[in-house]
């Protein structure tokens, strides 16, 4: 099982250790509330990093809805069990005052992209989550880390965040994992009731076949979704529907 790292400190001096071997470390951050999805992004670590690092952190700052964030599922016990499955080697799981231990007074924000998209409907959302990444970046010393192209706009304003920030970690992007009927995997889909989770796959096929992305939003209407945003841009088209009180995100290369 993954050893379980509670503070930046312990990480730090054990990073140390693992430079002076010249392991690489491949990291993975996570909200917890863990699926195939995170896993294939172990895999991808463990594939080309001598040392698997993970984290577990309900981020309050990124969740623009408290009830969200009061609703989250923490599943610590069972993520570690799957972490372990997949090879990670560590865990690091802190609490809040460890990584806001100025009470969120300092954080990091993008002034144009992250307005857009979901950015428009989560306010201050991008900035929550830039700002942990960069914490998480900075503790973890990683030469790789690694994300999911579901949230395809995060890894967009988290790579360009690396570079305006002259933050040496590579980020890896890895392909979105999908339900055999195409909806992608997402803690979230555990809130879908029966109906909804059937109605759920027309989401992906809405955005993947739609000849343009107004028409993509009257499928996706007509079928019963509630439609925040179709767009097409930089060769993706991207998505965000409501199914019930679920909010789905997605996005397809055009």
């Amino acid at each position: 099982m993954p050893a379980v790292v509670k503070t930046a400190a312990e990480w730090r001096a054990l990073r140390a250790g693992l430079g002076a071997s010249g392991r690489t470390v491949g990291f993975v951050p996570t909200l917890g509330a863990l699926h195939a999805g995170h896993a294939s992004l172990f895999d991808a670590a463990r594939r080309a990093n001598g040392v698997v690092l993970a984290s577990v952190f309900v981020n309050p700052t990124q969740f623009d809805d408290k009830r969200d964030f009061e609703q989250y599922p923490r599943t610590l016990e069972r993520d570690i069990a799957l972490m372990g499955r997949s090879g990670v080697d560590f865990v690091f799981a802190p609490e809040a005052g460890e990584m806001y231990p100025d009470a969120a007074r300092y954080s990091v924000s993008e002034s144009e992209f992250s307005l857009e998209l979901c950015g428009t409907h989560r306010p201050g959302h991008f900035t929550g989550v830039l700002t942990v990444v960069m914490k998480l970046l900075q503790i973890a010393g990683a030469e790789r880390a690694y994300f999911g192209e579901k949230d395809y706009q995060q890894l967009v304003l988290i790579r360009g965040m690396c570079r305006a920030f002259f933050i040496p970690t590579e980020i890896i992007a890895c392909p979105t994992v999908r339900e055999a009927d195409g909806l992608a995997l997402s803690s979230r889909n555990a809130r879908l009731s029966p109906a909804e989770r059937a109605l759920a796959p027309g989401f992906h096929r809405a955005l993947e076949s739609a000849p343009s992305a107004q028409a993509a939003r009257a499928a996706l209407e007509s079928e019963g979704f509630g439609v925040e945003y179709v767009e097409d841009r930089e060769g993706r088209r991207f998505g965000a529907v409501r199914l019930g009180q679920t909010r789905l995100i997605d996005n397809v290369s055009r």
